[in-house]
């Protein structure tokens, strides 16, 4: 269980060191990284799909709308809630960051040969179904 833990550690490491050097947090990233290609979501979606609580998430959407790259919006259907979507800044953000972390991650993960990686997902896939 250790072991887990550490490359879990490693790996949040190692991604957050480029996220901060493309100028967002962790939790910046993964908000621009889940609205990307969405009409947006509302804060429930996207904190289910973030796995950061309601209170916190609050907190970094608003950074991110100080920064211009999301906003606010009230669906006609439904005025008690709103929906969070990229703004033209955030979709550019989106188009810029995503694709420059991933290339960053592919760089470990081109270490490995492909048995390698088929034993890691296998593993993975085994570990989730028991929770």
């Amino acid at each position: 269980m250790r072991e887990l833990v550490r490359a879990y550690q490693a790996f949040e490491s190692y991604t957050d060191e480029n996220i901060r050097q493309l100028g967002l947090t962790s939790p910046q990233f993964d908000v621009i990284a889940t609205l990307g290609n969405t009409t947006g979501m509302t804060m429930n979606t996207l904190a289910e799909k973030t796995l950061v609580t309601k209170g916190t998430l609050t907190g970094i959407v608003d950074r991110l709308e100080k920064k211009g790259f999301v906003r606010r919006e009230v669906p006609e259907g439904d005025r008690r809630c709103f929906v969070i979507v990229l703004t033209p800044e955030g979709e550019q953000l989106f188009e810029q960051v995503f694709p420059a972390q991933i290339a960053y991650i592919k760089q470990r993960f081109d270490k490995l040969d492909s048995s390698d990686l088929e034993e890691i997902l296998a593993a993975l896939k085994k570990l989730r179904s028991i929770f």
